[in-house]
């Protein structure tokens, strides 16, 4: 009797979850496809009398949509790679080298993670305009990665300290080498929490928006947050316009969270036990 009732209340808990979580998006969709009238008389989830699909037109053709979707895959995509490839390897070198820094290493990349953003904006300014990269790809691509890295230093590093080190001892008497033991059995291994770094690090890139209107004022260049802003500025009274380009903007961020969501509570607990 007392486990059936923790059941469904189990299940209620769920169920409130859900709506609330599924509630904004399904608004937004409907908001989208609705004419200025049909937004302004009310009617939150009731359906449009007819789909506006020219909102999404204008979205994508006036806002330039696919430019700055372009350029927000390739800052991300590059910043994953490098946030990845350079974490996984400090955090193996800190974590298995024995060497008397590793541990002021990590306390060090720890300490990263509570730099505030917004104080490194005028430092990174006049840093980067002295090197001639100030509206580039690598003014963006410099401060993500680095801003990026605690945090995947901070995880990958407590799930490599998890892993018995019998398997580097078999794999070295084996005759492997340093970079054979880590390429070919340690970090096929780290794929749960190499997908929590990914998505970690996957949507605060996707979605930051001040460092991009700091760094990069050459309109080819932005990325698609600023694309946001500057559409809801130049289309203030086209309301349904507005939010197909906000459902444009958030379904990648979606689509990427929902295929990855899985391992995310195993690379969040891996190590734990021992880490």
């Amino acid at each position: 009797m007392v486990m059936n009732i923790k059941r469904k209340l189990m299940w209620l808990l769920l169920s409130v979850l859900l709506v609330t979580q599924l509630y904004p998006l399904l608004w937004l969709l409907l908001y989208s496809l609705k004419t200025n009238e049909e937004i302004l008389t009310g009617g939150i989830l009731r359906l449009p009398k007819v789909f506006q699909w020219s909102n999404y037109h204008d979205a994508i053709f006036s806002g330039n949509y696919l430019q700055y979707l372009t350029n927000s895959i390739f800052i991300t995509g590059v910043t994953l790679v490098c946030t990845l490839a350079l974490g996984s390897m400090a955090s193996y070198a800190i974590a298995r080298f024995d060497w008397k820094w590793g541990n002021a290493m990590l306390l060090l990349f720890i300490i990263g993670m509570m730099i505030p953003l917004q104080s490194t904006l005028l430092p990174l300014v006049v840093v980067f305009k002295k090197l001639h990269i100030l509206d580039s790809y690598i003014s963006l691509l410099l401060p993500y990665i680095a801003f990026a890295l605690p945090i995947a230093v901070f995880i990958l590093a407590t799930f490599f300290k998890s892993i018995p080190r019998e398997m580097e001892e078999s794999a070295s008497i084996d005759g492997a080498s340093v970079n054979r033991t880590f390429f070919s059995i340690i970090l096929p291994l780290t794929v749960p929490p190499l997908t929590t770094v990914t998505i970690l690090t996957f949507i605060p890139t996707w979605n930051e928006y001040i460092m991009a209107a700091t760094f990069i004022s050459t309109d080819s260049l932005k990325t698609l947050p600023f694309g946001v802003y500057s559409f809801v500025g130049k289309y203030t009274t086209n309301f349904g316009a507005i939010g197909a380009y906000l459902v444009l903007a958030s379904l990648p961020v979606i689509l990427v969270y929902f295929l990855l969501s899985e391992k995310i509570a195993k690379g969040m607990v891996a190590g734990a036990v021992k880490g």
